[in-house]
């Protein structure tokens, strides 16, 4: 009974961001838990993931579309039916990060972090809220948050702005959605080792601070946020909804 809980055998994935680091973790866990998934890359193609989605014996399409796109989402869902047949789970991992003191932030840079991090998280919700809707079988919706959705952060207006907007999206469009079956919840990672964080790891100074906050002692590596994606994409979640579930190595508990 506890493997059928967490299983997604006959379930269908699109995974945003899924090229590399997190995005492309998430795509292999929710394969290797049975799901088929569509793997979509904002400017590089999500071929590689795709081929170790083939690997875990599951079925895949790689996708491309530029998030801050508006006409992006709703593409991404129909593509994703046309190629797998149906759409039960969206993962908005895709985001990007521009680092500047809040004084220095151009209005170029703040339009393209909110534009992508959240107007086309929620295009996406909608589009993916649309369909589920109107197929009547419930479903899942997974945003990537951010421990910038409980702090400020440093130098990152742009992007703390559009990840705590990312959770209160998230709570509200569960509390429209539930009573549909249609689960809406968040993940907030902790400083994993990715593209985004390069630029910390690479500062001797703030990679020592992080250290030393994190009671983990180390930092995040994407695989870490496996159970998580997979605990609320499957039925092992079912009367989880509206919550930001924090994966950060007891970052925020310190």
């Amino acid at each position: 009974m506890s493997h059928e809980l967490f299983s997604l055998e006959g379930r269908v994935a699109l995974v945003t961001g899924a090229s590399r680091g997190i995005g492309a973790a998430i795509a292999r866990a929710l394969a290797r838990a049975g799901a088929d998934v569509a793997a979509h890359g904002n400017v590089n193609s999500a071929d590689a993931t795709c081929e170790q989605i083939r690997s875990a014996g599951r079925e895949t399409v790689a996708l491309v579309a530029d998030m801050a796109d508006p006409a992006a989402p709703d593409r991404l869902v129909h593509q994703t039916v046309a190629a797998l047949g149906r759409l039960d789970i969206v993962v908005n991992n895709a985001g990007i990060i521009r680092r500047a003191p809040a004084v220095d932030v151009s209005d170029a840079d703040w339009d393209a972090v909110v534009s992508v991090n959240l107007h086309g998280v929620f295009r996406l919700c909608r589009a993916a809220g649309r369909h589920l809707l109107a197929a009547g079988q419930g479903g899942r919706i997974i945003n990537i948050a951010s421990l910038l959705s409980f702090q400020g952060g440093l130098n990152v207006a742009a992007y703390a702005a559009s990840k705590s907007a990312v959770a209160g999206l998230t709570k509200e469009l569960s509390n429209e959605w539930a009573a549909h079956g249609i689960n809406v919840n968040a993940i907030a990672p902790g400083y994993l080792r990715t593209d985004n964080t390069a630029a910390l790891q690479r500062d001797e100074m703030r990679n020592r601070q992080i250290l030393e906050r994190v009671p983990a002692g180390r930092w995040g590596e994407p695989s870490d946020l496996d159970g998580a994606v997979i605990f609320l994409a499957s039925r092992a979640s079912d009367y989880i909804t509206g919550h930001v579930l924090a994966v950060d190595g007891g970052w925020l508990a310190r």
